[in-house]
């Protein structure tokens, strides 16, 4: 693996109980550097599950402290009861109160504004979509004009995990940020560090971790036969890759500097979001991206060169 430059940052994406892959990955990047994620990483962007993952690497856990809380919540977040069997009967699939224990156990009390005056001053920046004003927030430890410095860190987390249709709105407004374009959140973590921090970007590293891509597995036949209710899932999943890869293609176009490096880990089946029984498989998957930190296998993404248009014939 290459050195990382001066400054590090971390952006990680949302999916649910797919954040055991960069979990885990952060484990193994923590026993190969021999050092907690809390020391590398002074600048950190999570969306849904990536927020959990960034707010708890910026509390000082673990990534194998990170990897348990999966292991131990995730099937109680996720239980299986009348709500999610009677979905789409009925608002939403679970109560956010077994997500809401697990952040206060693991998070504690902490405001946003926290971080920026803790020993080693942190910016974390979390984005959720506010439903009454339909638009993207970011929410920052010293954004202290909107009040996000108050804001509890378990409510930020919360208001990004809450994934519409999975979760009721937090406070009836504020959804899961990746509703907007910040699926992926590491463009926000590249202008975090350049814009508001002032960070030089030829001597800044910023890591981006996905949550997994799943593979391509329609057939024309099948297609054919949709009806309506039957492009939901095809549609949004279209959205949220193409979202994801032109996050990508944005940092390498207007931070050509920055030394970024995206992973992701090729998923062999279907991996919905809220089936906490495939965790052994996802901590497999996350050994995986592990070793492809370690060995600089960066995503496909970020192989596609844009090519020069010939010149005209005069």
């Amino acid at each position: 693996m290459k050195p990382f430059r001066k400054n590090v940052a971390l952006a990680v994406d949302g999916g649910g109980i797919k954040g055991v892959i960069p979990s885990r990955a952060i484990a193994v990047l923590e026993d190969y550097l021999k050092q907690p994620a809390y020391n590398i990483f002074r600048l950190l962007a999570g969306t849904s599950t990536g927020s959990i993952i960034s707010a708890g690497i910026s509390t000082g856990m673990f990534g194998d402290e990170l990897h348990d809380l999966y292991c131990d919540f995730g099937p109680k977040i996720f239980r299986k009861t009348w709500r999610s069997a009677l979905w789409p009967l009925t608002r939403y699939r679970y109560p956010l109160d077994p997500l809401q224990e697990a952040l206060e156990e693991y998070l504690g009390g902490k405001t946003m504004g926290d971080f920026w005056c803790s020993r080693q001053p942190t910016d974390l920046v979390i984005t959720a979509f506010d439903l009454v004003k339909n638009k993207t927030l970011f929410i920052k430890p010293f954004n202290k004009s909107k009040g996000y410095d108050q804001w509890t860190v378990v409510k930020a987390v919360l208001a990004s995990s809450s994934v519409p249709s999975y979760f009721p709105p937090v406070e009836n407004r504020y959804v899961d940020g990746g509703v907007g374009s910040y699926h992926n959140p590491c463009y926000i973590a590249a202008y975090e560090a350049q814009f508001v921090l002032g960070w030089d970007p030829a001597e800044t590293t910023l890591i981006s971790l996905g949550t997994g891509r799943e593979p391509h597995s329609l057939e024309p036949e099948q297609i054919k036969r949709f009806w309506p209710w039957h492009w939901i899932s095809p549609v949004l999943g279209a959205f949220q890759q193409s979202s994801d890869d032109q996050q990508v293609h944005l940092v390498e176009t207007f931070f050509n500097e920055l030394d970024f490096r995206r992973f992701q880990v090729d998923l062999q089946g279907s991996y919905p979001m809220d089936e906490p029984e495939k965790i052994p498989e996802l901590t497999a998957y996350g050994d995986l991206l592990g070793e492809m930190i370690l060995n600089d296998q960066v995503d496909q993404a970020m192989r596609i060169q844009p090519k020069k248009a010939p010149k005209p014939d005069l």
